[in-house]
């Protein structure tokens, strides 16, 4: 089957978006066996749009479209859509109406433009979204059944996963389940993980196992993709080449499927009745911005402090004792787990700092040691770690170690398990 994906919009186009949504739909489709022949992106123009739908409608069998489906002036999907189509545009009542109650929810009337949104080319196929205003639709274009998303990420993401996939499996005629398993982990590179799971395909003589990897540094997403005729066979025949990855990439596992690594914490922490107080200070607030992001946080994540010059450090806590310095020492950051745990009155504390010289050589390549220390009633846990990059480089790595430290110490693994960011003398 033939898929093209065509992302719309002047923010897309110019580059002031970061096109995050095309790469999901892509690797999404490729997880269910579709392969995508051709991606464009197109800006809010009608002649260029109209074009476009024109042409991709010639050459394939399936588009699917991103983007333009809001309410203002320039958000041109449903127009262009029934132009190629050469149909009218009709208003969908009932859509009406959901966008009516969805603002009533939020104690809002309905601006007249958001009807615009229910305007969908006449036969079209109305896509629900439940967790936004713009409805997604189907129609025919010339050979091609296109399918119009909207640009809001997580909408587009639950209409393709619960809505376009399923079409789209039917259309092409499939009878085949196919099973998909994901494993995320911090410390090993993909080239690594590739040498470490190489032959786990051919446990499955049929060649009905693929393994595949999506890099996003800090972490790595292996994934195990089988089909087959059932679920309970896909399972069957994904059960001992699961056993074999979890084998041997061991403790550097740190969520699975849609799991995150923020969410393991906080499971393990609520799961326990435990509290936690944080302290950081290259990394500005990301660390405790991630598990902030998490819904349910306030149940056991108590206070995050930010403290980036030693100033800050001696103006937040009474380190009796404790020398101060720009490259933190084992017994500085142990000292300052303890401290945020007592101030905050948490069973958990976790600080992690990160001192930065410049390593010479290329620009901007900074070396960095990163120090890591859990404390709680039993006592304090440090690892340190040596990596040299950039400085978005050096946070992320220093947020991703702190973060994976926590996990491990509530799992009862290791802290300290060299990784391949990491230099061998840290």
């Amino acid at each position: 089957m033939d898929i093209e994906v065509i992302c719309t919009g002047d923010e897309v186009l110019t580059g002031k978006i970061v096109n995050s949504n095309f790469s999901y739909i892509t690797q999404k489709l490729e997880d269910y066996g579709f392969g995508v022949r051709r991606g464009i992106t197109v800006g809010d123009d009608r002649a260029e749009l109209l074009d476009a739908f024109r042409k991709a409608g010639e050459r394939n069998d399936v588009v699917i479209v991103n983007g333009g489906l809001g309410p203002t002036v320039d958000d041109l999907s449903q127009e262009i859509a029934a132009e190629a189509a050469g149909v009218g545009l009709v208003l969908e009542e009932a859509w009406v109406e959901r966008m009516e109650a969805f603002f009533r929810r939020l104690g809002r009337t309905m601006p007249p433009n958001n009807r615009k949104q229910a305007m969908l080319p006449a036969g079209a196929e109305l896509i629900d979204n439940p967790i936004g205003t713009a409805c997604g639709f189907g129609v025919k274009i010339g050979r091609a059944t296109f399918y119009f998303t909207p640009g809001v990420p997580r909408e587009l993401r639950r209409m393709l996963e619960e809505q376009l996939l399923p079409r789209m499996l039917e259309k092409s005629g499939r009878r085949d389940v196919i099973l998909l398993r994901r494993f995320h982990s911090y410390g090993l590179g993909e080239s690594h993980v590739d040498a470490m799971l190489g032959d786990v395909e051919a446990m499955v003589p049929d060649g009905s196992v693929k393994l595949g990897f999506r890099a996003h540094y800090p972490q790595l997403e292996t994934k195990l993709t089988v089909r087959a005729s059932s679920m309970e066979e896909a399972e069957s025949k994904l059960k001992p080449v699961i056993a074999e990855v979890e084998k041997r990439m061991g403790n550097f596992i740190l969520a699975r499927d849609n799991e995150t690594l923020e969410g393991v914490i906080q499971a393990a922490m609520l799961e326990r009745g435990a509290t936690l107080a944080t302290v950081e200070d290259y990394t500005g607030g990301q660390l405790a911005a991630r598990l902030a992001a998490v819904e349910g946080m306030d149940g056991y994540f108590s206070r995050g402090i930010v403290v980036p010059t030693l100033q800050a450090k001696h103006d937040a806590f009474e380190l009796r004792g404790v020398e101060l310095e720009p490259i933190p020492s084992y017994e500085m950051v142990e000292a300052m787990a303890q401290e945020v745990r007592a101030l905050a009155g948490t069973t958990h504390g976790l600080a992690v700092l990160v001192g930065v010289t410049d390593a010479g050589g290329r620009r901007g390549t900074l070396e960095a040691t990163i120090c890591i220390a859990i404390a709680d009633e039993n006592g304090v846990v440090a690892r340190r770690s040596r990596n040299n990059g950039n400085h978005d480089w050096v946070r992320l790595g220093a947020v991703e170690m702190g973060l994976d430290s926590v996990r491990r110490h509530l799992q009862g693994l290791p802290l300290k398990e060299q990784t391949d960011f990491e230099r061998k003398d840290g």
